[in-house]
């Protein structure tokens, strides 16, 4: 018997209220993957993204994580199998202290696995050694990189097998958006996450996945390797001139 793959979602359909924002969406993201979605503002990326997560609850189709079926699970509960999202503008606890935003981010399902919040901790400053130094700083006077780590490293903490990356270089000068995408390549080789990414970026984000997928007005139009994807006419067209 295979084993199942981590995400395959089918027939997906999202609405807010009569607004259909995803049309029927297949997409499976295999052990280790780093699969990322292109397209417009609008086409239903971050609607894809916090669909799986359970806000807005699918209309339609299924999406099974792990081979559970998860379509009709509340958010907290899709969180404690596995599952973190880094929403797009970061959404960090402003007044809160660095440590503080972590310590925010261990669910009740890492809390009962006997994961020492120490240990994870250390983990997360070790690969962000900025937050470690401001720890003790409130969030919200750190850089605009600086609240990308702590979103990432915030989810990091749950011990996800799966993260979503909603947008994680928009607004970064393009030093840091490199740093960032090199966090994002260095996280999945090192750890074995899977990412499903979502990123403005269409020409760094598809030499960074090994697959990507083209979404417009709420529909898959489009898939292929990254490279496929980078080297199509009408990829280079729509989405990577200027970058």
């Amino acid at each position: 018997m295979s084993t199942p793959l981590p995400l395959s979602i089918r027939g997906l359909v999202s609405r807010y209220g009569r607004i259909e924002a995803l049309r029927g969406i297949d997409l499976d993201l295999e052990a280790g993957e780093i699969v990322t979605l292109i397209g417009a503002n609008g086409a239903g990326k971050s609607t894809l993204l916090m669909t799986i997560c359970g806000n807005p609850r699918a209309a339609a189709g299924s999406v099974h994580f792990n081979g559970e079926d998860i379509t009709h699970l509340a958010t907290h509960e899709i969180i404690r199998r596995g599952i973190a999202l880094v929403p797009e503008g970061r959404r960090i606890f402003a007044r809160m202290s660095v440590l503080e935003n972590l310590q925010m981010g261990t669910t009740p399902a890492v809390a009962h696995q006997d994961h020492d919040r120490e240990e994870d901790l250390a983990r997360v400053f070790a690969r962000f050694p900025i937050l470690k130094e401001r720890r003790h700083q409130r969030a919200g006077t750190l850089s605009g990189g600086e609240q990308q780590m702590l979103a990432i490293g915030r989810a990091l903490m749950g011990h996800p097998q799966l993260l979503l990356l909603d947008e994680p270089s928009l607004g970064l000068a393009p030093l840091l958006m490199q740093k960032i995408f090199t966090i994002i390549r260095e996280i999945n080789q090192q750890e074995g996450i899977g990412i499903l990414l979502v990123e403005q970026n269409a020409y760094h984000a598809l030499k960074l996945a090994q697959r990507g997928f083209v979404l417009a007005n709420g529909n898959i139009v489009l898939s292929g390797t990254g490279h496929e994807l980078l080297e199509s006419p009408a990829v280079r067209a729509a989405y990577l001139e200027g970058q």
